[in-house]
């Protein structure tokens, strides 16, 4: 067996299990997260949230990698920023990284995504076999919104999985993988 092929097939399990994880607290999300709202807040460090019954988009990824896999976005955007700010966008005019709202924003966490190694190409629009459970996808909301998605192990009739989000009425798992265009998309490694 080919060398990449044998890792391929070893680790495809192990994401699933990374992925099943973070689908499931994702999931666990929907019907507690009633509210958008993207307000700053300052929040307790680490490990803060804004209250359970609110957030944004970053924030169903904030809890799934948290809740699911122990894994606490705010601590790891915020000392990956305070150790290469240059790498971040400067959309917001900061001067340096802030422990409290950095990782609430797209364009961060596609960049500390991407740092990871985790960023994979764009399929071809609507190939929607490309997609795994677990997949972090990014897309831009007309006018020109950045929003974030988590990839479901559900699927429609047609075989698009659903994904999980909050994109103004609470988290939500729904039929919207290819309302908008995709921007990243992004497989957390074992």
């Amino acid at each position: 067996m080919k060398p990449f092929l044998f890792l391929l097939l070893t680790l495809l399990p192990l994401h699933a299990q990374t992925g099943d994880k973070l689908v499931a607290s994702a999931r666990k999300q929907i019907g507690v997260t009633l509210y958008y709202d993207s307000h700053y807040t300052t929040l307790e460090y680490p490990n803060g949230d804004v209250p359970s019954d609110r957030g944004v988009c970053t924030d169903v990824v904030i809890r799934a990698m948290r809740d699911g896999l122990s894994k606490d976005l705010q601590k790891l955007v915020h000392e990956d920023m305070a150790g290469n700010f240059s790498a971040y966008p400067k959309d917001w005019g900061l001067s340096k990284p802030d422990k409290n709202i950095d990782h609430r924003r797209v364009p961060n966490l596609k960049t500390w995504l991407k740092r990871q190694g985790w960023q994979l190409p764009l399929p071809a629009p609507n190939d929607s076999a490309k997609f795994l459970p677990g997949d972090i996808v990014t897309c831009t909301v007309p006018p020109n919104l950045p929003h974030v998605m988590i990839v479901s192990d559900r699927k429609t009739d047609g075989g698009v999985p659903l994904v999980i989000h909050n994109i103004g009425g609470g988290a939500a798992e729904q039929d919207m993988l290819f309302n908008f265009p995709l921007t990243g998309l992004y497989r957390m490694k074992p």
